[in-house]
Order: C-alpha cells, then structure tokens, then sequence
C-alpha cells in the first residue's frame, strides 16, 4: 500500500496503473493497488506536508487489500519462494547456537573463559535485536529483492571475517556485524510472505519459513558439536559463509521483487530537499517504535519474547548443565540433546501454521467478518499450558536427578511442536492487523523478541549457577503464563484497542490540519496588508 499512517510526509504517485512489462521472473512489482481498493479506499493524495490533505474520516491502522493482488504468482512459484526463505531465514538463529558446542574451543584460542565467550552470543541476539528498526523502513521504501540481495552478500562476507579473525576483538566485531545483516532474512521472508499469500492461508506458508528460525538455533548446537570434535571451530563459520553464498545466489535468480508499492516510486521528480526529508521520514527507525502505540502489538511482542527468552535459555547451558548431570565427555554427545527440540520443530511445522489459519477460517465464519485478533487464540493453549508444563519437568527434572534422560529429552521435543503452533500465529497476526506497514510491525516484533533472547542469552549461566536450572526454568515459565494472559487480553479487547487508538490519531490529524489552514490564513492577510 502507498499511503502511509505514520505521521510521516506521503508522495502518492499520479500515474496511472499500469503493468510492468518486464520479466515476472524479476518483478511482480506491476500491480498498483490504490486502484484496485474497494470503494471505501480512497487515493489519498498528498503534498509534501507533515498534514495530509486526505478526508480524516479515512484514517484506519486496517485496511483490507483486495484478493486479486495475492494471485499474481502462480502456487508453484510462491512455494519456491517460501523454500528459499525458509533458507535464507536459518542462517542467522544458527549462527547463534552453532557456536555454543564449541564455547570452550573458541575460549581457549583466545586465552578467554566460556562467560566472556557467551557474552558474544548476547551482544550477537542484542544486534539482531537493534537492526530490524532499520531492515524494516528500507524494505518498504526500496522492497524486498534488492535488500535481501545487499543484506546477503554482506552476512557472507561478516561470516568470514569471523572465520579468520585472528584475536577476541576482531571476533566480537565480526559476530556482532554479522547480527545486523542477519535480521534481515527475518523481516524480509514474513514480509515477502505477507504480499503474497491471502489471510486465509499465509499461516500455512509462515509456519514453513519459520522452521527455518526455529530448526537453525535447535540444529546449530549439533552440527556445531561434529565440527568440533574432527576440526577447528573456524570451520563452523566457513561453513557458515558457504550457505550465505548459497542463499545470495539462490535470492538473486529465485527471489521476485513481492512489494505491492514501494515508496521510493513517490520520490521521482522531487527536488533534492525535499526528497531527503520524505526520506527521512520513511527510513527513520523511530517509525518502528512508534507502532506500540498500540497496546495489542506489545502484547504479541511480550508472547513472541516469551517464547524466545524460553528457547535460548533451553539452548544455551546444554553443555554445562547436561554434561556433568549424565556424565558426557564430547561435545558431539552434548549436541545430541539439541536435536530433540529440533525435532520437534521440524514436527510442529507440518501442523502449527494450518491450524492458526484454520481457527482464523472458523472464527470468520462465526462472526461474519474476520477479525486480526482471532489468530491468537491458536497460540493460547499451547504457550499457558503446554510449554509450561514442559518447562517445569525440564528443569526439575534436571535440578533433582529423575526421570533419566528420557524425561528432559521428551519435555524438549514436546516444546518444540508447541513453538511451532505459537510461532506462526504470532508472526501471522503482525502481517494481518496492520497490512499496510506488515513490514515495520515484523520489525518491531522481532527487536522485542531479540532483546529478550540477547537478554536470556547473558542471564541463564550466571542465574543457574546462582540459583538452580530449577528455578531458572519455573521463572521461564511463570513469564510464558504472563504472556499468554497479555495474548489473551489482546484477543479480547485487541480490537478496541486499534479503534480507539486510531480514533485518536483522526484527531489529531484534523487538529494539525486546522492549524496549517490558519496559519496560511494569517500568512495571507499579511501579504494582502503588505500590498495595501
């Protein structure tokens, strides 16, 4: 969509819809939806002007895109596409766990501890934390294809930087560039999945593409472990480096441009001020933040942080928490446990995202009308009760020596189905409530959830060591309790929320308005003064 709801300055373009005759092969950016909106979307066009000269009864964070934009692409292509992403999203959760067989390797190379060594991996979440806020705005201002080209070829060569980094400064440098690259796989694929896929049925395509999130940082630890035990751990980076070259090529003859419009269409002909201060306003980060205005996206936020606050500090301590409690010796036999989660998350995409598409078909028909907000009821009994559970029994389990191995490996398994039916419903709803800017919300999501993981990622070795896996694992789950009640509170009065916040916001718009027509009323009677 071209108009934006940011309070930013909006170019519409007053071109007439044509089709971009180039190869579909490269482009699918030929549709321009404003002219294919229902009646009640108006082509809203404005000048360059922090008001908008648009009827302010129009103002909606929600607007409905019409069901032909989605069948630009034929079935076939869009499931290439959702493979490729699914790829391209693996690269940067595993290159945040691939490393965690190997802490004790990388630490002794750089006459460091395992403490210090894992505190790279925080900064490595906290940047991928960070970067969304910047991945996000460019994606919609310039699309999805020439970003994730860029971002691809760049976390190529920052993967190999930490391949060869000869000291623990060059090191951290080349760990935390490759974070800021690495996010946006991440926004782009849900986003990619977003302009392609209806509502209905991008669930299904969600669930699949965050397989690869989720499998990456449940595997990593695994292929991680093999290295180590025959080669140097700089081999799980060039490793590292040969799937981003993989991901660069396949993006570059695989990958369409997916944006319905891009705003950097709006900026031709502008005079160069101006086009640096529309620019601005599209690409600040700030625009990201401000989308928690609305309280329902902090709600889904704290949900989707839950969930990654509980899978890194299940991932993180294996190696010095389940080592010594069954008397493991390899990293590779360590690595082992990381393959139960995997599992499971390799099993829950086959079901996770169907079934939040299917409780969004039934609650449409039910109502008559579909509602954002009726996706997360999928999430809700598998992210209180499920994973809690899961939890619990892992940690005590662990802390108080029962149930074997079988039980921690069970419980692991477990939670990784049940992420698999969060997960989608989660990311699903960012696209859903507000289309226009699927992006930026994507975006925002995913820094909350990072900075949560960054923050996991630093506390769980330090808090186990001080308090117990018991304990470390009944505060995870009282936070996953937490934020399924945040979710639910959101599917209860989500709706409300939005309208009343968007009520608001017509408000104010009219309020500046009113105050731009004064002004340039006083700045008239002056000038007719001044020639009398």
């Amino acid at each position: 969509m071209s108009q934006s709801y940011l309070e930013e300055p909006v170019i519409e373009s007053e071109k007439k819809p044509q089709v971009d005759r180039q190869d579909d092969a490269e482009s699918i950016h030929s549709v321009n939806t404003i002219s294919r909106e229902p009646t009640n979307l108006t082509h809203n066009r404005s000048h360059v002007s922090h008001t908008h000269d648009a009827p302010m009864e129009h103002y909606s964070s929600y607007i409905e895109i019409p069901d032909e934009v989605y069948d630009r692409l034929p079935h076939s292509r869009k499931v290439i596409i959702v493979a490729l992403l699914s790829f391209c999203s693996f690269l940067a959760p595993i290159s945040s766990t691939t490393i965690l067989a190997a802490i004790p390797e990388v630490a002794a190379t750089y006459s460091s501890n395992g403490t210090i060594i894992n505190l790279s991996n925080a900064l490595y979440m906290l940047f991928m934390g960070v970067s969304p806020c910047f991945w996000g705005p460019l994606t919609q201002v310039y699309g999805r294809r020439i970003i994730c080209l860029i971002t691809a070829f760049l976390f190529l060569g920052c993967s190999l930087g930490t391949a060869l980094s000869p000291n623990l400064v060059s090191y951290f440098i080349f760990r935390i560039l490759t974070a800021l690259e690495g996010t946006a796989f991440l926004t782009i694929g849900a986003s990619c999945i977003g302009d392609i896929y209806r509502p209905s049925e991008r669930a299904t395509a969600m669930g699949w593409f965050l397989s690869g999130t989720l499998i990456g940082p449940a595997f990593g630890p695994f292929i991680g472990g093999i290295i180590v035990t025959f080669k140097s751990w700089r081999v799980i980076f060039y490793l590292q480096t040969a799937l981003a070259g993989v991901a660069t090529v396949g993006a570059y003859f695989l990958l369409p441009e997916t944006a319905h419009h891009m705003k950097a269409d709006d900026l031709v002909g502008l005079p160069l001020r101006a086009k640096a201060r529309v620019l601005w306003a599209m690409l600040n980060p700030w625009r990201v933040i401000k989308l928690y205005k609305y309280p329902n996206l902090i709600m889904v936020a704290l949900a989707s942080s839950s969930l990654v606050w509980n899978m890194y500090s299940l991932l993180t301590p294996i190696r010095y928490i389940l080592n010594p409690r069954f008397n493991l010796t390899t990293p590779i036999q360590s690595g082992l446990f990381y393959l139960a989660p995997g599992c499971g998350y390799i099993l829950g995409t086959f079901g996770g995202g169907k079934y939040a598409d299917y409780i969004t078909v039934k609650w449409t028909a039910k109502r008559g009308v579909r509602v954002s907000e009726d996706r997360l009821r999928s999430a809700l009994p598998f992210m209180g009760i499920v994973m809690p559970i899961c939890m619990l029994l892992y940690g005590w389990s662990v802390e108080k020596r029962f149930g074997g191995v079988a039980l921690p490996v069970i419980m692991m398994f477990v939670q990784g189905v049940a992420q698999l039916f969060c997960f989608p419903s989660l990311n699903t709803y960012c696209l859903d409530v507000m289309q226009q800017n699927g992006a930026e919300v994507i975006a925002g999501n995913y820094m909350i959830r990072y900075l949560f993981a960054a923050l996991g990622s630093a506390t769980v070795l330090p808090a186990v060591e001080k308090i117990g896996v018991g304990w470390f694992s009944t505060i995870s789950a009282l936070f996953l309790v937490v934020s399924t009640l945040a979710t639910l509170a959101a599917v209860v009065w989500g709706r409300g929320w939005r309208e009343r916040i968007d009520q608001k916001r017509r408000a104010n718009r009219g309020k500046m308005a009113e105050t731009e027509h004064e002004m340039q009323a006083v700045v008239g009677n002056r000038k007719e003064k001044d020639l009398v």
